[in-house]
């Protein structure tokens, strides 16, 4: 039997010691009608008809091999490379002779016809008849693999996309080519799969920068868990301690701040640690506030220099300046400066900024005018910056006139610093641009330019209170000095149209940001938005909601919190719905909701359904205050999922887990609903079924929470409302809505409804509720 082939190849040389073929029998006479036959599944190996290690016949059965290859039989072409590999002895010519043009060719066309699970086949089986397949494909054939990879991936099917890569690694296949690795890991990190995001990076030869950066990239999440995780697995396959990944982590530590986890860290490295991971350490204090334990390490820092193991640089001092700054504790910084001084380290821009900001925030106005001016004398040129410090500060101690004022004065003449000749000289040959004059004594008067920025006048902005017009002639004012508004301007003016009841004026503003081709962003709707609150509009607060929405702009915590807080009542269930709506909206977008002033607007809400109106506030005040956050977001959505439904709807109402202030609440939500539904021309259609739950445990503080809850509604339905409900598993037995028979028959009402067990259903019939609405309907 012969080999199989696409085309007739000349006939192969004769070996050697050629053995005797048997006769083969004459080839039938070919009919048109007639099915072809199904191809062999295997062929002969060549050991079979005495091929051996004729280089001349390896030639040719790896040509036969290639022309099989090419025309997509990849499975016929591995029975042939094993049948030759084994008839050769392993000798590695044949696969240098295979045609890699033909491998390439049939395995592009695998790939489109039948998919990359095929190839990763044929590529593993390749590997075991010693075969390179992947190292022999041409560019047509690895992009083809690659497209196919690129489309798992674009398909979001992560954990395929990562085991073909790794399939396509092993098998010796270029993955680095196939994509960005850090785009892929970009969407582990977004998922916060710190796992998946190790087992990709390790797939490639630079897996460790793969890592510090996944890392890193966790961190500017917030996402400290998922790249402790990964430091985890880094750390492990570095066998030790990597100082750049160490203190990648820290910095990390106090972005997300967690000073004390950057602390453990730093204390565990194994190593002497240097200057740049105390310094590291100081500046994840900074960043998380923990202003003790930043005095500390610097302590310890200062200590460690005086047994001559460190040596403190600036950023050390212009961290600690700026840790006390933050603080508001400008003694404390201004004992920093003279640690420095002592030190002979220089006061550096950043520093002497730090100093200035210490008093400014302490509201010490005049001694930061000190520290600008001694700052020059010392030879450090002020930067815009450090002049808007100042008038920031003015205003935030209300101090507008004088913010003004000094404006006035620094933009007319600058800062005028009178130098000694000493001075003078210390100050000659720097890079001050500077005007000098010299008066008649002989001294020195150093004029230090001021050069207003955008900052500065928006600065200047909030300095005008409540007063529009000046506002709006200060962004006139910026215009003639060559600056354009920016959004923090037209911001600001918004805000104050908003405190000045001008909503109309906030709204204008808005719309000529658009118009002057301003890229609104989420804080200037907000500002909108609260101005529409401020001035009672919630409708067109909720209508540029909508529209900064459509924008692809999504709402922050100050955004939800604001329209949250919009209503001081609700009157109908229409805007409770808005409101729960928007509640909803806040927690899938993962903002915490323990919003306790909503809590207190439902309660209002809901108290409406009875006569007595607020007479139950102090029942409600035991159970107002902060506690399990847990809890009060069960709450709320107990209350949102139960308004939502139709009341044509089965009303099945779920209160486990709730006290029973909570579950009193949600069961008056429901029913105010029902009523309002009900005078719009709604029937009710069905019973109202509430699900209070049945606890066997031996726990008695929870069977006794069970009972209280059932007993909390019972009361409320009958006693408050006059309704008649049912209570059991079955609902069968009816308690009737008269307070007195209630008190009277007590002992034969007790045993069947058991209320020291709990029995988990309480039902109010549709004819105790219909004949309850038209009283209602009535009275109203």
């Amino acid at each position: 039997m012969a080999l199989a082939m696409t085309s007739s190849p000349p006939q192969p040389p004769p070996p050697s010691h050629r053995r005797r073929r048997r006769p083969q029998p004459a080839a039938p006479t070919p009919n048109a009608n007639a099915k072809p036959k199904p191809r062999a599944k295997a062929l002969p190996l060549l050991s079979d008809v005495g091929v051996g290690r004729d280089p001349s016949a390896i030639k040719y059965y790896a040509r036969v091999a290639s022309n099989l290859a090419g025309a997509g039989r990849l499975r016929d072409f591995l029975l042939a490379a094993e049948g030759l590999r084994a008839a050769a002895g392993d000798d590695p010519s044949f696969a240098a002779r295979i045609s890699a043009r033909l491998l390439s060719r049939g395995v592009a066309a695998a790939v489109r016809d039948r998919g990359l699970p095929h190839v990763l086949e044929f590529l593993r089986d390749a590997q075991r008849v010693r075969v390179p397949a992947a190292e022999m494909l041409d560019a047509d054939a690895a992009d083809a693999v690659a497209a196919a990879c690129r489309m798992v991936l674009e398909e979001r099917r992560m954990a395929e996309f990562v085991e073909v890569v790794e399939a396509l690694a092993r098998y010796g296949f270029y993955v680095q080519g196939i994509v960005n690795p850090m785009d892929v890991l970009k969407i582990f990190v977004k998922k916060h799969d710190p796992d998946m995001a190790i087992r990709y990076a390790r797939i490639f030869p630079n897996s460790q920068l793969l890592l510090c950066n996944t890392m890193e990239a966790f961190g500017k999440r917030k996402d400290l868990k998922s790249a402790l995780t990964v430091f985890g697995a880094l750390k492990g396959q570095l066998g030790g301690i990597n100082m750049f990944a160490c203190r990648s982590v820290i910095d990390i530590c106090g972005h997300c701040g967690s000073s004390v986890q950057a602390r453990i860290i730093f204390e565990n490295l194994g190593v002497a640690p240097d200057l740049t991971s105390y310094n590291i350490l100081l500046k994840t204090c900074c960043n998380a506030r923990e202003f003790n334990l930043a005095q500390e390490i610097y302590e310890e820092m200062k200590k460690k220099e005086c047994d001559g193991l460190l040596k403190l640089d600036v950023f050390t001092y212009s961290t600690m300046m700026k840790v006390f700054a933050d603080a508001k504790m400008w003694k404390m910084a201004s004992n920093i400066k003279e640690d420095m001084q002592a030190g002979g380290v220089r006061l550096n821009l950043v520093t002497w900024s730090s100093l200035i900001n210490a008093y400014a925030n302490s509201g010490l106005v005049d001694r930061a005018i000190e520290i600008l001016e001694e700052m020059i004398r010392d030879g450090c040129q002020p930067t815009a910056p450090c002049f808007n410090i100042i008038l920031t500060a003015c205003v935030k101690s209300c101090q507008y006139d004088r913010a003004f004022r000094l404006f006035s004065s620094w933009k007319k003449s600058g800062i005028k610093i009178s130098l000694s000749p000493e001075q003078k000289r210390c100050l000659d040959g720097g890079a001050f641009t500077f005007c000098k004059e010299y008066p008649s004594n002989g001294s020195t008067t150093l004029v230090v330019p001021f050069r207003p920025t955008v900052t500065t006048y928006n600065i200047l902005m909030k300095a005008c209170g409540t007063n529009a017009e000046r506002a709006k002639s200060v962004m006139n004012e910026m215009r003639r000095n060559g600056l354009c508004p920016d959004l923090i301007s037209w911001s600001i003016l918004m805000d104050i149209h908003g405190t000045s009841q001008n909503r109309d004026g906030a709204i204008q503003a808005l719309r000529r940001m658009q118009r002057i081709g301003i890229r609104l962003n989420v804080s200037a709707y907000t500002v909108a938005i609260k101005a529409c609150v401020a001035n009672k509009d919630l409708k067109l607060a909720l209508h540029l909601f909508d529209e900064m929405k459509a924008h692809q702009l999504k709402p922050n915590l100050v955004t939800y919190k604001t329209l949250l807080t919009a209503r001081s009542n609700y009157g109908s269930l229409q805007e409770v719905q808005q409101c729960l709506a928007i509640y909803q909206e806040m927690r899938k977008a993962g903002y915490e909701a323990n919003d306790y002033y909503l809590k207190e607007l439902i309660v209002e809400w809901c108290e409406g359904v009875l006569s007595s109106g607020s007479d139950n506030r102090d029942f409600y005040n035991l159970d107002l205050q902060p506690k399990r956050k847990e809890s009060f977001n069960l709450f709320l959505e107990k209350v949102a999922t139960v308004l939502q439904k139709d009341v044509d709807q089965n009303q099945i109402v779920d209160v486990r887990g709730l006290s029973k202030v909570e579950a009193r609440i949600v069961v008056l939500s429901v029913l105010r609903k029902i009523k309002e539904q009900y005078l719009l021309g709604t029937a009710v259609q069905d019973d109202v079924v509430i699900i209070t739950g049945h606890e066997k445990t031996s726990r008695t503080e929870v069977e006794t929470s069970a009972v209280d809850v059932e007993h909390a509604i019972v009361t409320v339905l009958t006693d408050d409302l006059g309704l008649e409900v049912l209570i059991g598993p079955g609902s069968h037995l009816p308690v009737l809505p008269n307070p007195k028979a209630l008190t009277k028959s007590r002992s034969n009402l007790q045993a069947p409804t058991k209320f020291t067990r709990p029995q988990g259903v309480i039902k109010i019939p549709v004819n105790s509720l219909n004949h309850w609405l038209k009283k209602k309907a009535a009275r109203d």
